[in-house]
């Protein structure tokens, strides 16, 4: 079945925070600047294409459920999805695509979205145009999948068609990024996906990593190193205490970064 991902909602999102990712990475303000600007623009909460992602979301994120109400969840959403005004979401997309193309360039939508196939059995199941008999398959496909416990998964599960693209893929995403910490990694990943959420798991997430970087810190005040991280101690300790109060910025980004990198270099150092 065909299929135009640039009318997919939930790809084009996928692939924006791909490329806010490498933005990050690659510390390019410029370009984050503008993926960031793209997001909040399209899909800040109560906008088309936010609501229509949400609908995306219950059948790509669900698992573990019965199958009876998985297929419950399943018509409820496609029927919330006819009930969206599918004439603004289309005007919506086209504006979305001119400023993708406009601001990030073409090769934006080469990105590797690693669940392609279930995002596009998604859109095919809101299509009014796909027929019955494919409608009621890629249906039957994602109820199985929402039912499926869910296991941890091997890398063999993120394979694409194309071994050569794949392997290609992973490793120039090595070289430019296998140098990050295990936990910037995983700042990075809250980082990006708080734009689906309203930054709610990621406050969860900071909240235990800023007290563990904190308990690093204060056991490394009494060493011979204290005179150099007394200000990064008092630094981290201030944000604790006022990080509730305020929305989450680029610069708290960077300073929780580089204060995972010193905490990995006290501990080598002990």
């Amino acid at each position: 079945m065909k299929h135009n991902k640039k009318r997919n909602t939930a790809f084009i999102y996928e692939t924006l925070i791909k490329e806010l990712t490498k933005s990050i990475v690659e510390k390019d303000a410029i370009r984050k600047t503008g993926v960031v600007k793209i997001l909040t623009e399209f899909f800040t909460k109560g906008a088309p294409l936010a609501t229509e992602l949400q609908l995306y979301g219950v059948l790509l994120e669900t698992t573990n459920v019965q199958p009876k109400l998985a297929e419950r969840l399943l018509q409820e959403t496609k029927g919330a999805h006819t009930r969206l005004d599918h004439n603004i979401i289309f005007e919506t997309q086209s504006r979305l695509i001119a400023a993708i193309n406009k601001e990030l360039g073409q090769h934006t939508w080469s990105n590797f979205v690693s669940n392609f196939k279930t995002i596009a059995s998604v859109s095919a199941i809101f299509n009014t145009k796909t027929s019955v008999k494919k409608k009621v398959l890629f249906e039957q496909a994602i109820v199985d999948r929402m039912s499926e416990p869910r296991l941890p998964r091997s890398d063999e599960d993120l394979r694409p068609l194309d071994n050569l693209t794949y392997n290609s893929f992973i490793t120039k995403f090595n070289e430019k990024y296998g140098g990050l910490l295990q936990e910037q990694k995983e700042l990075l990943n809250h980082y990006v996906a708080s734009f689906a959420d309203d930054g709610f798991e990621l406050r969860l997430y900071l909240n235990e990593e800023l007290s563990r970087l904190k308990g690093v810190l204060n056991l490394s005040d009494s060493g011979p190193a204290a005179p150099l991280i007394s200000d990064k101690i008092e630094g981290v300790t201030a944000y604790l205490e006022e990080f509730r109060k305020r929305d989450f910025t680029e610069q708290d980004l960077n300073k929780i970064l580089k204060t995972q990198e010193l905490v990995k270099e006290l501990r080598a150092d002990d």
